[in-house]
């Protein structure tokens, strides 16, 4: 590869990897806020579906990213980012444990318990959501690598949702029964905060799949790779 090209493709790496830190932190600062994201309410035995935290909302864009980057920049390349994630997260849960032990001023505008409210619970998600992270993440990779070894490198669309279907179940299991362990989330919510979960994953999984053939294709394009190529071959 050209220096150039060489240069060209860190410059994108770096670039998916920070979209990738900051969509996995922000998922765990926010998640205390939930938002009903189906246009009916539907009860299956007294539990309320599609019920989904708003930190599900920038998190499937962290599978889209392993996928892009263990496609285009291989295995190792997509592990290096997931452990890059992993010491952000913990970096951002000792920056909210020495913000709550800061004693708020009489004028500030966010006040002492206002902000125990929303980041109180920060730690314990932070550390539920990265037991649930490694094992998610590391499967999706080992599964996405699984497939596209077993096609040859053909069939993307099999190996993105495959892949993202299996870590975001055990993602969402993994967080669910951590969070209600500790009592942040009530046990009552589990089943319909679990298939809620899984349901929307699963649906933005499907969605996102045009989206990597299109980012998948541009990189080929610019890069000149084959069917199963990558940038470190």
């Amino acid at each position: 590869m050209k220096t150039k090209d060489k240069l060209l493709a860190n410059r994108i790496y770096l670039i998916l990897a920070a979209l990738f830190i900051a969509s996995l932190v922000t998922s765990n600062l926010i998640f205390q806020k939930f938002f009903y994201w189906y246009p009916f309410q539907i009860e299956i035995f007294n539990v309320k579906l599609f019920e989904v935290s708003v930190g599900l909302l920038p998190y499937p864009i962290t599978f889209l990213i392993t996928d892009i980057l263990s496609e285009i920049y291989g295995k190792k390349k997509a592990n290096d980012v997931v452990i890059a994630g992993i010491f952000a997260s913990f970096f951002s849960l000792l920056i909210i444990y020495v913000s709550k032990e800061v004693p708020a001023t009489s004028w500030s505008q966010v006040q002492d318990n206002t902000f125990l409210n929303v980041f109180g619970a920060a730690p314990l998600a932070v550390f539920a959501s990265m037991l649930a992270y490694l094992f998610a993440q590391f499967i999706d990779i080992k599964v996405y690598h699984f497939w596209k070894n077993f096609t040859k490198g053909k069939h993307l669309w099999l190996r993105n949702n495959f892949s993202t279907f299996s870590s975001q179940f055990i993602d969402t299991l993994t967080v669910l029964v951590l969070l209600c362990s500790f009592n942040i989330i009530a046990w009552s919510q589990f089943i319909g905060l679990l298939i809620s979960g899984v349901l929307f994953k699963i649906i933005i999984a499907a969605l996102d799949t045009p989206i990597l053939y299109f980012i998948v294709f541009l990189f080929k394009k610019r890069f000149h790779l084959k069917a199963g190529q990558e940038l470190t071959d």
